[in-house]
């Protein structure tokens, strides 16, 4: 599913909110997400899961064309952790 049909999901459900505002409350809860993130703050949503921030060290890494050593520098990257609820769902309990 992508941004717009979950808009078009939501809208479709809520008939007395304008697409407009719906276009708005999900572009919303997505940078609010994001801004947190961006915070290293965690952002924990029950019964869907867990989004957080993982940094990753600086190290030596190859380039794989060329074999050649290449220094790769300390990063940050997002990371989901399912909750149960969705793992339950997923697994047909």
């Amino acid at each position: 599913m992508i941004r717009s049909e979950l808009v078009q999901k939501v809208a479709d459900e809520n008939p007395h909110l304008y697409q407009r505002d719906v276009e708005r409350i999900v572009n919303t809860i997505f940078e609010e997400i994001i801004g947190a993130m961006a915070d290293g703050d965690r952002v924990e949503l029950r019964g869907f899961g867990a989004f957080s921030v993982k940094k990753r060290d600086a190290r030596v890494g190859r380039n794989p064309r060329t074999g050649a050593s290449v220094d790769v520098e300390e990063k940050h990257v997002p990371f989901f952790k399912t909750g149960k609820l969705l793992r339950d769902r997923l697994n047909g309990k």
